[in-house]
């Protein structure tokens, strides 16, 4: 019988994660060596490949891993049963503390997705789309008529456009907090919708469906 993990196993993987996520944001993933991720967690090369087998393990594990947390706050939103305008005011002020609390696997998931292989890559973009459509329905209910004219969507992305490079500029030692810029980023965002849907059916913008970019915290 094969023998079981040892109860510090899942620990370490994290120490693992969270440091290799420092180390990813910081130089980027193809200036960071297996070697550099072990001396970061103080442990040996050696025992590093025990936990992983490759960087791009790593990666994913941090990617996948920072989605998951969206998806996990999105479901505890969705649970509350809010009023449309206040379940979506609460999801901005969550993702923007997942944002906060994750910075350096957020900007790992900005950044270096792409280095994935073809099929991780399409498991991460689809959670990220399931993120996508959460916030499009959401968005559907505060201002209703939006997704008739297919742009449900392409503002939803909008949104995430307002927030997720917020770590460009915003420091956790400045004077605004990411609680504070939630708010700023709800009030401008739910004023900016209103009447959105009746403009589009007065003077329809036209084009396809705008396509989801390559990561939900990715550049536009």
């Amino acid at each position: 019988m094969a023998r079981g993990k040892a109860p510090t196993f899942q620990v370490q993987r994290a120490t693992i994660l969270d440091a290799a996520a420092g180390l990813f944001a910081a130089r980027g993933f193809h200036h960071a060596s297996m070697a550099e991720i072990a001396r970061e967690c103080g442990v040996s090369k050696a025992l590093l490949y025990h936990y992983y087998r490759d960087k791009e393990h790593i990666l994913y594990d941090i990617a996948a891993g920072h989605v998951e947390e969206l998806l996990a706050i999105v479901a505890e939103v969705e649970a509350a049963a809010a009023a449309p305008r206040e379940r979506l005011e609460r999801l901005i002020l969550r993702f923007m503390q997942a944002y906060e609390g994750g910075r350096r696997q957020h900007v790992v998931l900005i950044q270096d997705v792409k280095f994935l292989s073809p099929e991780q890559r399409a498991r991460i973009h689809e959670q990220e789309r399931r993120v996508v459509r959460a916030f499009a329905l959401t968005i559907e209910a505060v201002e209703p008529g939006l997704r008739g004219v297919a742009l449900d969507k392409a503002v939803a992305m909008v949104l995430f456009g307002m927030m997720n490079w917020t770590f460009t500029w915003l420091r956790p030692e400045g004077t605004l907090s990411y609680e504070a810029l939630a708010r700023v980023v709800a009030r401008v965002f739910v004023r900016g919708i209103a009447g959105l849907a009746t403009e589009a059916v007065q003077a329809p913008a036209g084009g396809s469906e705008a396509a989801l970019p390559r990561g939900v915290c990715e550049r536009s």
